[in-house]
């Protein structure tokens, strides 16, 4: 039975990840260094941590650009 579940879990990491790496070419930053795209998402959660408005506004962004795929 723990077998089972350590293997659903790796599953469910692993397409976790992928759908997140998604994101990052959804929003045409395939190419960039990896140091650089962990510094930007470091600094977006610090921005978050102090600024509701940042994340409301950047909110409205990515719900539009996932809006436009279905369009």
């Amino acid at each position: 039975m723990q077998r089972t579940t350590t293997k659903n879990a790796r599953k469910t990491d692993t397409r976790e990840k992928i759908a997140l790496g998604g994101l990052i070419v959804k929003a045409g930053l395939r190419f960039e260094k990896r140091a650089l795209l962990l510094g930007a998402m470091i600094e977006l959660a610090r921005r978050l941590n102090s600024d509701a408005g940042e994340r409301e506004r950047l909110t409205a962004i990515g719900a539009e650009a996932f809006k436009s795929d279905v369009e």
